[in-house]
């Protein structure tokens, strides 16, 4: 999975037009001088490591790592090798370059300067998220034929178990009514709970158009300030310019409200809980999707980010499955749901969750379309 370079490559890459051509890398890279100070980085490393080149080159590696981190244990024996050493899945995250920052590395030595280094980081965080949703797509294909099943052979009997039980009701004492309304009150939540698994068998293509996000938060903020939100601090950090997304904008809504509504449950009674919701541009997100041979620019991201206790380690995994909730009486089919959502529309979910701050990240494609008005429009929206 790891791209890597021969040292010849490195050091060619690091030649007097090594910054130009390695500004073009993807991938974080840097070469760390024989006193372990960073001589030099890509613009890519730039970025993950939250500094500047010129603050990069002041400081020797292992202050941007934790204390005893395996990458400084790397560095170490590639000089005493001589050789390249890789290493998969190593958590360099630090409260300086952020945490967790889980990555593969490549690193090699560079031939004319004993002692030196080129490190090389490829970050697995995304691929690995990707990888877990289209596990979570695969379980809700199985909850849509569980689901067209449970519409005819369950939905059916239900109806007639309610007639019978308000003919029932009818003719019973009224101290025995509270049974023949229970019956009923239970029917119908259990046919609610089929009319949510349905939504997954519907195929059909959807419906699209430039939409402007911003107005569909503010939609969804009244929504909640009037409702399970009431009283709860909602933060709003927007990017004002952002371009339209290429979107069903009731599914849109339909999803943040979920997600608003999760994060409020989160906080609960907390007089400081706080929900932050932000948009933004990020050009750097390209993803390979099967049947095409271009690779899809997802730049529009959206987070609904809370500060509640977090979501279990063990379910993290997990969250986006059909049947898996973290609530006492929850379906567990909601984020099922968003998932699948986003999925229909091109675009990614991921969450990344800790004590005090959780976060739902959706990265969805933007409007390709040359329609000058659908950008009038949506600069008029953010107006």
């Amino acid at each position: 999975m790891t791209d890597t370079l021969s040292p010849s490559g490195r050091e060619a890459l690091l030649a007097s037009d090594g910054p130009t051509i390695l500004d073009a890398l993807p991938h974080p890279v840097l070469l760390v001088a024989p006193d372990g100070v960073i001589e030099t980085a890509n613009t890519a490393a730039e970025i993950f490591m939250r500094s500047s080149v010129s603050v990069l080159q002041r400081h020797p590696i292992s202050e941007f790592v934790p204390f005893g981190s395996p990458l400084l244990t790397l560095i170490q024996q590639v000089r005493e090798r001589s050789a390249p050493v890789n290493e998969y899945k190593v958590d360099i995250g630090s409260p300086r370059i952020g945490a967790p920052k889980v990555v593969d590395i490549n690193a090699a030595p560079v031939a004319h300067r004993p002692g030196a280094v080129v490190l090389m980081f490829q970050e697995r965080t995304m691929a690995e998220k990707i990888d877990r949703q289209l596990t979570s797509r695969g379980a809700a294909r199985t909850v849509t034929g569980l689901a067209a099943m449970l519409a005819h052979e369950i939905k059916n009997p239900l109806s007639g178990i309610r007639g019978a039980a308000q003919l029932i009701e009818q003719s019973v004492p009224n101290e025995d009514r509270a049974l023949t309304r229970l019956i009923m009150d239970e029917t119908d939540r259990i046919v609610k709970l089929v009319d949510k698994m349905e939504v997954f068998s519907d195929e059909r293509p959807i419906e699209r158009e430039p939409v402007n996000i911003h107005i569909v938060l503010d939609h969804v903020k009244r929504l909640s300030d009037s409702g399970f939100a009431r009283g709860k601090k909602i933060v709003e950090v927007y990017d004002p310019s952002l371009p339209p997304v290429y979107a069903n904008k009731d599914q849109l809504i339909q999803v943040f409200l979920n997600l608003i509504k999760n994060a409020s449950e989160a906080i609960g009674d907390d007089p400081d809980g706080e929900i932050k919701v932000s948009t933004a541009f990020r050009p750097g997100v390209r993803l390979s999707v099967p049947g095409t041979v271009e690779r899809v620019s997802l730049p529009l991201e959206f987070c609904v980010q809370d500060n509640g206790p977090g979501v279990p380690d063990d379910l993290l995994p997990h969250l986006f499955e059909p049947f898996i909730t973290t609530k006492t009486n929850g379906s567990g089919l909601g984020l099922a749901l968003v998932a699948k959502i986003i999925g229909d529309h091109g675009g990614v979910i991921e969450c990344d969750s800790q004590p005090r701050k959780t976060v739902f990240r959706i990265l969805l494609p933007a409007f390709q379309g040359g329609d000058d008005s659908a950008s009038a429009q949506n600069n008029k929206g953010n107006k």
